[in-house]
């Protein structure tokens, strides 16, 4: 007999949800392979692309809801009413067959299924699964975040001209611009840092789930604090990088970290760096947090039950 983790489900017994799955893999499996094809060869809009780490989250949000599956079936059956409102709007923009009504059609579906079937017990089963498919679907978000990234764009600039000076280059900086050996660089909205900043969150949330750690709020509070700072001081190091090989006239050096595998070798170390973040802040935790004082160490004496006492 096969094991629990890895028992098939059973169709005759749950002939509804493998209906479910298999409409759903009928109307999304293109659009998954549309996203995924797009993130892989860069083919997909440049704002579709902030949410590339949808290629480790949508698989690791399909593998949690399949293990438990289980716990899934044991769940009343209940419906909610806003399960029905989130099912009409998600059809609604599947059928408005826009490419960004489309994308969000899928979340909605998703979470108006889970209402629909199970009632609120079922979203707070698959929560982490939903919540990792709606902060991995694509949507206009770093497009209407663009206007808003000017003072990181020359906060970049600023000490990316810094550190360039202590190496002994010739380098002036104008707002959002270097003038590197009399080549202009200039640092692009889309070069702010936001899709590291979302694949950093992203992951980070993930490693939180993972570990258990979500459970502090002090650990949790003081990662994404950290997170935050790994993904500004890595974007700021990239863009100098590409600067000063822009500057030297190192063109291939600079396609290469710029839009080739360089850029993503970069960045998987740059998320790679939060696994140890996470494992420092842990260990100061518990190295610096106050440990409560036991009796002996506080000098009083237990009083044994046979000793009697002395009445008041």
């Amino acid at each position: 007999m096969l094991p629990a983790s890895i028992r098939p489900l059973p169709l005759g017994q749950n002939f509804l949800s493998a209906l479910v799955l298999a409409l759903l893999g009928v109307l999304y499996a293109p659009l998954l392979l549309h996203w995924v094809d797009g993130w892989l060869t860069k083919s997909i809009s440049i704002e579709h692309e902030y949410y590339s780490h949808g290629l480790i989250g949508l698989p690791l949000a399909a593998y949690l809801a399949w293990s438990d599956r289980d716990r899934w079936r044991q769940l009343p059956n209940q419906t909610h009413v806003l399960g029905m409102i989130c099912l009409v709007a998600g059809v609604v923009l599947y059928g408005v067959q826009l490419p960004d009504a489309l994308n969000l059609s899928l979340p909605l579906v998703l979470l108006g299924l889970s209402l629909w079937l199970k009632g609120i017990s079922g979203v707070r089963l698959l929560g982490f699964p939903l919540l990792l498919v709606a902060l991995a679907t694509p949507t206009p978000l770093p497009y209407l975040l663009t206007p808003y990234t000017l003072p990181l764009q020359r906060l970049i600039a600023l000490v990316a001209g810094l550190i360039l000076m202590q190496f002994g280059m010739d380098v002036r900086v104008e707002q959002i611009y270097l003038f590197v050996n009399g080549q202009i660089v200039e640092i692009a909205p889309y070069c702010a840092g936001l899709k590291m900043l979302f694949a950093s969150f992203y992951m980070g949330l993930i490693l939180l789930y993972w570990t258990g750690a979500w459970a502090s709020r002090l650990k949790t509070t003081t990662f994404f604090i950290g997170v935050l700072l790994v993904s500004t001081t890595a974007n700021i190091i990239r863009n100098t990088l590409l600067s000063y090989f822009h500057g030297t006239g190192r063109s291939q050096a600079f396609d290469w970290l710029h839009e080739g595998w360089g850029g993503d070798l970069y960045s998987a170390c740059a998320l790679g760096l939060l696994v140890f973040l996470l494992r420092g802040i842990e260990w100061a935790i518990a190295t610096w947090s106050p440990v409560p004082a036991s009796p002996s160490s506080m000098g009083a004496t237990p009083i044994s039950s046979s000793t009697p006492r002395s009445p008041r």
